[in-house]
């Protein structure tokens, strides 16, 4: 599982037009879910991506997480972060969950961040959908971060 963090001031994703999710201050989290992925490695992303200290403290170092910071979280799916770009000119997704598994995953991530962050802090994309993703990305701060196989998240 992947997830590509970014700092913003506001962030918002749109649907055929209407605009379906908007936070202020937080994260962006664009997350892409690989075929081998599970429930674990969801909660594992889940946490390692609300404590990751990426907003400013009073020395202006990045020493706070979303949570500490007051901030939101808007997740999108984001099927392409699961391409295989290893090579050629052309991605493949044969590293892609299939749609059924992919969704349910996003769904234990989106209930996990909700419990842990807040309902009220936590948007959501729409899963399978054409979508408009608008940023002002505060940095720019932009990170990604990984779970599973790769060993790169660590247990909380």
């Amino acid at each position: 599982m992947k997830g590509l963090i970014q700092r913003v001031s506001e962030a918002s994703v749109a649907v055929d037009g209407e605009t379906i999710a908007r936070i202020g201050p937080g994260l962006l989290l664009l997350l892409g879910i690989e075929r081998n992925d599970t429930l674990n490695e969801a909660k594992e992303l889940c946490r390692k991506i609300l404590s990751y200290r990426v907003f400013p403290d009073e020395q202006g170092r990045m020493n706070v997480n979303v949570q500490d910071a007051g901030g939101s979280l808007l997740v999108v799916p984001q099927f392409t972060l699961a391409a295989d770009t290893s090579s050629g000119t052309r991605p493949g997704f044969s590293l892609a969950a299939a749609p059924e598994l992919a969704n349910r995953l996003y769904g234990d991530f989106v209930a996990e961040a909700s419990g842990l962050l807040g309902a009220g802090r936590v948007g959501t994309g729409e899963f399978g959908a054409d979508m408009k993703v608008a940023l002002i990305n505060d940095g720019p701060v932009t990170f990604m971060l990984e779970s599973g196989q790769r060993g790169s998240c660590t247990k909380m």
